[in-house]
C-alpha cells in the first residue's frame, strides 16, 4: 500500500507515513535495524544490528514507483523499502520492535553505540567496493 503522505522529521529522527486510514511515525533506529538490505538480511542469515540507538535519517529518495531509499547518518543507504514493506513495518511496529529487543537481550547485545560508532560513515556502495559479480 503506497502512502499518501511522506515526511522526514530530522529533529525527532522519524519518518512519517500517512495512509488513507491512519498516519504513522517510525523511528530511524527501528527502520535501520529492519532495513531490507543485504547487510541486515544477511543473504538469508539475518545480521542482528546493534548500537543503533542514536542513528538518524538524513534523506529519503523515491526509487521508481515502488519504494523509498532511506539514507541514514551512519552511512547506510543500500536498502530499498518497498511500499508494502513500509506498510508492514507500520502495522507490526510493536511486535517487530519487541522481537528486536528480545533478540538483543538473547545475544547480550545493546542498542547503545560503542565509542566512536557515532561518527558518520561514508555510504556503502554495491557489493563491497568491487561491485556485484565483479572480479
Amino acid at each position: 500500500m503506497r502512502p499518501t503522505q511522506i515526511a522526514l522529521h530530522l529533529k525527532s529522527k522519524q519518518l512519517e507515513l500517512g495512509y488513507d486510514d491512519d498516519a504513522y511515525r517510525l523511528d530511524a533506529e527501528y527502520l535501520r535495524v529492519h532495513s531490507p538490505s543485504a547487510e541486515v538480511r544477511g543473504h538469508g542469515n539475518p545480521v542482528l544490528q546493534t548500537g543503533k540507538r542514536d542513528v538518524g535519517l538524513v534523506g529519503v529518495e523515491p526509487s521508481g514507483n515502488y519504494a523509498l531509499k532511506l539514507i541514514f547518518d551512519d552511512g547506510h543507504d543500500s536498502g530499498l523499502f518497498s511500499w508494502d514493506y513500509l506498510y508492514e513495518l507500520c502495522q507490526n511496529r510493536d511486535q517487530y520492535w519487541q522481537r528486536y529487543l528480545d533478540q538483543l537481550e538473547q545475544a547480550g547485545a545493546s542498542r547503545e553505540p560503542k565509542p566512536g560508532d557515532n561518527q558518520p560513515k561514508p555510504a556503502a556502495r554495491g557489493c563491497g567496493g568491487g561491485g556485484c559479480g565483479g572480479r
